[in-house]
């Protein structure tokens, strides 16, 4: 277990972005195509197939899932993908054609100090193409490919992972691109929200303050009173070797939402885009409802943990007056 989501047999990550640009895409590529589904919490979504994943509709796997910066103008980054996997002949058969099925997310980075004057077209296509054919089972985290232009209300974002195994030996990890409009930080200080799910100091090892002060409890969020609904938003991925039906993945998702409370503060506003997809690779049995439950809680934490990783692996952008990282302020 390396604490990435490619901990999963059959799964893959690969990044894409630009310096000058501050922003880029990350490629989540299954080798097979996986059973998956959505779930949606934040105010301010951006999706690409949404309305492919919900329970109701025809198709039930995907072969990629595209995360990018650049709000609306991102959602292109799927069809970068798409473009890589169709040049593979991978797809959902329909008689004679084959169609690529990639579902993504966005979050908005326009703000953030990165030249974002690319000309008639946006670079998130070709970007999604390049993360797709870099896509391997090491990654790096922090200030890179979705998460390179990430910030929250008080430090810089990024993109995190980690993963974990239940007591039954089924395997659940996750990878999150943390944009939120919250904290992902207790008050002013080095204490994560997530530390109680900390293992092996894996993301400073700081746990919490010995009490909270109402200080440490009052709301901050990215522009205060005039944050607007298209700013900030929290991706994650959640992948297990779990064989699950497309509704008990999209239960996975809302349990494995839970992680993003124990992680942001506040979380899931108005002013968010909260998005979980959760994708089963199909490889273990597992009980319907006790084995769901453990596995949806223990996705949660790990979720948790992942956000925590993307805000302390991450790195200040260099424009100025750019938000500090954590290792910039902590150490």
């Amino acid at each position: 277990m390396n604490n990435l989501l490619t901990d999963i047999a059959g799964v893959r990550v690969g990044h894409a972005d630009d310096a000058a640009l501050a922003s880029g895409v990350s490629a989540v590529i299954f080798d097979r195509p996986a059973v998956a589904a959505m779930d949606v919490r934040g105010g301010g979504p951006g999706t690409r197939e949404g309305a492919l994943l919900d329970l109701a509709n025809t198709v039930e796997k995907i072969d990629a899932i595209a995360l990018a910066g650049g709000s609306a103008f991102g959602l292109e980054a799927g069809g970068g993908v798409q473009a890589w996997l169709a040049e593979q002949g991978r797809g959902f058969a329909v008689r004679g054609a084959i169609i690529p099925i990639v579902p993504g997310a966005i979050c908005f980075d326009l703000l953030n100090g990165g030249n974002k004057k690319w000309g008639r077209f946006a670079p998130y296509r070709d970007l999604g193409f390049v993360a797709a054919a870099a896509a391997s089972t090491t990654f790096a985290l922090g200030s890179v490919g979705a998460g390179l232009g990430a910030l929250t209300a008080n430090l810089k974002g990024g993109l995190g992972s980690a993963s974990a195994r239940t007591d039954n030996g089924v395997k659940v990890a996750a990878l999150a691109v943390v944009n939120a409009v919250g904290t992902v930080t207790v008050g002013d200080g080095p204490w994560f929200w997530a530390a109680p799910f900390e293992i092996d100091g894996e993301y400073g090892g700081r746990g919490l303050p010995g009490s909270f002060t109402p200080d440490m409890l009052k709301m901050r969020i990215k522009g205060g009173p005039a944050a607007t609904s298209v700013e900030s938003t929290t991706l994650a991925v959640v992948v297990t070797d779990a064989n699950l039906t497309k509704p008990q993945a999209m239960r996975l998702a809302m349990i494995a939402q839970t992680g993003f409370a124990r992680a942001i503060y506040p979380v899931h506003a108005p002013m968010d885009g909260d998005v979980v997809f959760a994708a089963a690779t199909g490889e273990k049995p597992i009980d319907p409802l006790v084995g769901l439950t453990e596995l949806g809680m223990v996705a949660a934490n790990v979720v948790s943990r992942a956000i925590a990783r993307g805000v302390f692996a991450a790195t200040a952008l260099p424009f100025p007056g750019a938000l500090p990282a954590w290792r910039d302020r902590f150490g």
